[in-house]
Parts: C-alpha cells; sequence; structure tokens
C-alpha cells in the first residue's frame, strides 16, 4: 500500500520599510512610498511578500489578504471602543486613576 503524504509551503512577510539587504531599486521604491505616505497623510503603505506551494491563484490569495484584513479592522475597532471607555472612564472617575503616593 503506497501512503501518499501532502507537501506544501507557505512564507509570508510584510514589511513597512527596506530590509538591510535591500537592493537600490528596492530602497528608492521605499523611499518614493515614505513620500506617498506623507503626501496623503494618515495612512501605512506596507509590503507583503508571499511565496505559496503548491501554487494558489491570486483570487485565493486575494481572498485570504481581505478575510486577514476584516479582522484587522474589527480588533482596531474593539481597541478604540475599549479605549473610549478608558478615557470617559478617566475623565469621570479621575480619583480611580491617580496614583498613590506613599509617605
Amino acid at each position: 500500500m503506497k501512503v501518499y503524504k501532502p507537501e506544501w509551503q507557505c512564507t509570508f512577510s510584510v514589511n513597512e520599510g527596506a530590509v538591510e539587504s535591500a537592493t537600490w531599486k528596492e530602497r528608492i521604491a521605499w523611499r518614493l512610498r515614505q513620500i506617498a505616505d506623507r503626501l496623503e497623510g494618515g495612512g501605512r503603505t506596507v509590503k507583503i511578500d508571499y511565496n505559496v506551494s503548491p501554487h494558489v491563484s491570486r483570487d485565493e490569495v486575494d481572498t485570504c489578504l481581505g478575510k486577514g484584513f476584516e479582522v484587522t479592522q474589527r480588533l482596531l475597532i474593539q481597541l478604540a471602543r475599549q479605549q473610549a471607555c478608558e478615557d470617559v472612564m478617566r475623565h469621570a472617575k479621575a480619583e480611580l486613576y491617580e496614583e498613590q503616593h506613599q509617605h
């Protein structure tokens, strides 16, 4: 009886700037991205590199990335809500947040 063993490989990285080993072309590209971020304001440019074997389609990768960003958005909304609640509490009950000084 032959045993079949599925094999796959996946690398995934997100970069916000050129790595130390970047070529001059990559460094120029990152410099342009930084300029664009400053001009537009309020955003953040990231570069996603991935290598999947066996091959998956670009549509499948896009679907995965979209779902990942949906999760990121939900987490950011949750963090913003928690921070807003804490800000209200700090204003309404400031005495709870004052540091106690021991004598």
